[in-house]
């Protein structure tokens, strides 16, 4: 029998909304299935700073992520308590791990991670991996770039889910000398090469398909057509529902069987408006993003659901504007045909891969990492990004050429977390 490995997850647990708290649970779920491993989560206090203006707990779910498993989970990383950082490497390190995988998806995570790094080096052994969601920021500026070089720099290894994310790790380190491994395998007593693991973004298996779910009454209840289209997840501007809803409005005009379901809050909005405490956020946020980023942040104030009314589509469009329960995941998947993702910029998506998780196919925009994941035929569409009537066309496609449920079953295997998993520990 081999040895027991203990790992610790370290990123954002599940009582937080969103795809970092789904991705890392996800993650130490997997590692937890593999023979003679041991996992612990560690976890943000709070998911990001207090100054920024929204609400990130999950409050509605009645069903944990970490039922039935014996993995615990600590809250205890405070983005505004520096000694929080030194007490999250002693509790990490109390942990005895063998390797400890910290999740990188925001350049204002850079001094926490910095100080966490050096003080387990300090108190531990273990192989830090550092799990890339991306590397350059949207608004690249330069304090991301030198935030982010702060915290990646200190790692063993690093996990990439696209070649275009290790393209910019390599140029945001060109001194340093990187070697890609395809499968996990990696030799840490190589000082004179960094190890980066290229594997891809798992398939979540955190929400099952009900065979028992009236697909037809709940179609039923909220007006759906023969084919609907489903927009899921948080509404931000980068995701491109303003563009979706363009093209919809284009395919609308030309057929009468053709639904568009959006369902998600819009990221902005989850406070109370009205609340003097959040009217401060909105206002502090608000200076220090345009005095950091250069630019006004225009974001706060995106409501693309406004272009149903001018568009005159409330008939066609289906809307669920706030969090939905975990629970209630599957029903907007298993009503639906195809998922929409015109991004207008992307890093790996967890919307993709809860897709292919209810074998729904994705049409997307030839941005980010798609053109790496997409298929042709196979698992989605893609539509030339700011091209409304690319995207329209590729709507109408998806619904004249559908990919069947048996084309996404024969492209799962290759994206299990099981795989995945295996493939940290080697």
């Amino acid at each position: 029998m081999s040895k027991q490995k203990t790992v610790v997850c370290f990123g954002t647990g599940p009582a937080f909304k969103g795809g970092m708290s789904n991705y890392n649970t996800s993650l130490a779920k997997a590692l937890t299935k593999v023979e003679n491993t041991k996992v612990h989560i560690v976890s943000w206090l709070h998911q990001y700073p207090s100054i920024i203006p929204r609400s990130y707990k999950d409050i509605v779910s009645k069903t944990g992520l970490l039922d039935d498993t014996d993995i615990s989970c600590d809250y205890i990383t405070n983005y505004n308590n520096p000694f929080s950082y030194t007490k999250t490497a002693k509790l990490i390190a109390s942990y005895e791990p063998d390797i400890v995988v910290l999740q990188w998806s925001l350049a204002i995570q850079g001094p926490p991670i910095n100080r966490i790094i050096r003080a387990l080096k300090k108190r531990t052994k273990a192989e830090i991996i550092i799990d890339l969601h991306f590397v350059t920021q949207k608004e690249k500026s330069s304090l991301d770039t030198n935030l982010t070089k702060m915290g990646l720099k200190l790692a063993d290894s690093y996990i990439v889910h696209a070649l275009k994310t290790f393209e910019e790790l390599k140029e945001l380190y060109p001194n340093k000398k990187f070697e890609l491994s395809y499968d996990g395998t990696r030799d840490l007593s190589n000082h004179e090469t960094i190890p980066v693991i290229k594997l891809f973004h798992p398939i979540y298996d955190l929400y099952k398909a009900d065979p028992s779910f009236d697909i037809k009454a709940f179609k039923e209840k909220h007006q759906l057509k023969k084919h609907v289209l489903l927009f899921f997840g948080f509404i931000r501007k980068y995701k491109g529902l303003h563009h979706a809803i363009e093209a919809f409005k284009k395919v609308a005009d030309q057929r009468d069987d053709v639904s568009f379901m959006i369902c998600g809050e819009l990221f902005w909005n989850t406070l109370d408006n009205k609340s003097i405490i959040t009217k401060l956020k909105k206002f502090t946020f608000g200076i220090v993003k345009k005095l950091i980023v250069g630019k006004k942040d225009d974001e706060q104030g995106y409501d693309p659901l406004a272009l149903i009314e001018k568009y005159d589509l409330q008939d066609k469009t289906a809307v669920f504007s706030s969090y939905v329960p975990n629970e209630d995941v599957h029903k907007y998947f298993q009503a639906s045909n195809a998922v929409v993702l015109f991004y207008d910029y992307a890093t790996p998506s967890g919307i993709e891969s809860l897709s292919y998780n209810f074998e729904l196919p994705v049409i997307t925009t030839d941005v980010g990492h798609f053109p790496e994941t997409i298929k042709d035929g196979e698992n989605g569409y893609m539509a030339k990004s700011e091209d409304i009537d690319s995207m329209a066309s590729t709507m109408i496609r998806i619904i004249d050429e559908p990919i069947s449920a048996e084309n996404i079953v024969k492209f799962k295997p290759n994206l299990s977390w099981e795989k995945y998993a295996k493939a940290i520990l080697k």
